[in-house]
């Protein structure tokens, strides 16, 4: 056994792990040692699909120090032209790497130990089977308490009989010229992935079928992006959905606006969505999406025989398929715990959907203020979404979120420059000039208290 010192001991190497330590060594003196279980950082990246890329631009994803290679480039083909960059999952565990490597570790105030496990008290236990324990000055981080599984990671929740063929989304690059027809099962992103990449690849329509426990409420990926450009589009977006939230009569009457403005997108008009995951797609993509006729919409599969599907609501028969599992939630859900409690942090989103920049900021309030107390109502957790409702509750926690960081000019600043805060384009720089600056505070905080009461209204007239 051997014993190590440090400030903090961070467990997770993932996304979230490693856009806090990058911002504590950016902002800090202080030691790190970071513990993971993967050959090299970047978590759930490690055990993704080959043709997996982001869902929202790389301008807003990884570290808050380096930016992603080739982050301010415009696609010019494919689903995605028009707008920034997506990069994929193969660029994303290079950058993690290169960012350990060419980055944190320089610091020399980093001690990284890849393929280890935590095993509690402050031990972990490494690929040769050494324990070491940490002796933390400061804190223990937890960076993997919302721990994202993918499908590789688990075996399928239905079962088949012998001879179907259930794949992972990994495997099917090398299994899809085997097959003629192909059976998605699952309605959330991944699942959109697979049935793009087959369209992309000249697999016609008519030789997929996509079964769809629950239809979804997508956002726009036009009202997602980065830089001068797109500003003007940005700050509209949001004005609009200002304006629906305010004039809205319940909260279907909401999501129809935002839907009439193409804030939010769902795949079939005549479906109103049950489910609400914060998925990103692009017009251009719901399109090809929508070629898709055989949409099976009977509840979860169960079991996959030779000439039947079964699914929570009844059986449809099927022929020979390749039948791919896309059934991971996607988004974990815990229960929402203090961020900052004692000698102990769990990191968590304080932004909805915003993971990363989540822990960025997290660990910046960590470094610069001094009380515990301050630090978790600056750091308020906003649960993961699941249903339509939960659009609401996120906008309302942002916008409670975004009046108290307003109360901060020096937090105000450090997220004017973050490139990891998406919104660091949607509103003007304020004013320097202090009563000038007030009264533009004053103007956004009386809109956003406007807003909240509204919304306030809406969830709970629909729990009535």
């Amino acid at each position: 056994m051997t014993s190590i010192e440090a400030d903090y001991l961070v467990i997770g190497a993932g996304a979230m792990g490693m856009a806090f330590v990058d911002t504590l060594l950016a902002e800090t003196d202080y030691t790190v040692v970071l513990v993971d279980q993967n050959h090299q950082p970047g978590g759930h990246w490690n055990s993704v699909y080959p043709f997996v890329r982001l869902h929202q631009p790389s301008a807003y994803y990884g570290v808050n120090s380096q930016p992603l290679p080739s982050e301010d480039r415009i696609d010019e083909s494919g689903f995605n032209a028009g707008f920034f960059e997506l990069a994929s999952g193969s660029e994303v565990c290079a950058y993690y790497d290169q960012v350990m490597r060419h980055h944190l570790l320089p610091t020399g105030r980093l001690s990284y130990y890849p393929a280890a496990r935590y095993v509690g008290g402050n031990r972990f236990r490494t690929l040769d089977g050494t324990e070491h324990t940490v002796a933390v000055r400061r804190r223990v981080v937890d960076a993997t308490y919302l721990l994202t599984v993918v499908q590789s990671m688990r075996r399928p929740p239905f079962s088949a009989a012998p001879g179907v063929d259930v794949i992972a989304p990994n495997d099917l690059p090398g299994r899809a010229a085997e097959h003629r027809h192909f059976t998605i099962v699952g309605g959330g992103k991944t699942g959109m992935d697979c049935c793009l990449w087959l369209l992309r690849h000249g697999v016609p329509a008519d030789r997929l079928r996509w079964i769809m426990p629950r239809d979804s409420w997508l956002l726009n990926r036009a009202n997602i992006q980065p830089g001068a450009t797109f500003v003007k589009a940005l700050r509209a977006s949001i004005g609009s959905r200002m304006e629906a939230v305010i004039e809205a009569a319940s909260v279907d009457d909401l999501l129809d606006r935002l839907e009439a403005d193409e804030n939010l997108l769902r795949l079939d008009p005549e479906v109103r969505p049950t489910m609400y995951h914060c998925a990103i797609v692009s017009v251009v993509e719901l399109e090809q999406l929508r070629l898709i006729s055989d949409v099976v919409r009977l509840g979860h599969l169960q079991h996959v025989d030779e000439d039947r599907l079964v699914l929570r609501g009844g059986a449809v028969p099927t022929g020979r398929s390749l039948v791919v599992d896309c059934t991971t939630q996607g988004l974990p859900r815990p229960p929402s715990v203090p961020v900052f409690d004692g000698d102990r942090m769990v990191l968590q989103s304080v932004r909805g959907c915003q993971q990363v920049f989540s822990a960025a900021f997290i660990a910046h309030v960590e470094a610069t203020y001094g009380d515990d107390e301050v630090r978790n109502d600056l750091c308020v957790p906003i649960p993961h979404p699941d249903a339509p409702i939960d659009w609401l509750r996120i906008l309302l926690s942002d916008n409670r979120a975004q009046l108290r960081w307003l109360e901060e000019p020096a937090l105000m600043d450090w997220l004017s420059s973050a490139r990891l805060n998406v919104l660091r384009d949607a509103f003007p720089l304020f004013p320097d000039k202090p009563r000038v600056r007030e009264k533009a505070i004053g103007a956004l905080s009386a809109m956003l208290r406007k807003a909240n009461d509204r919304l306030v209204d809406l969830i709970d007239d629909a729990r009535q």
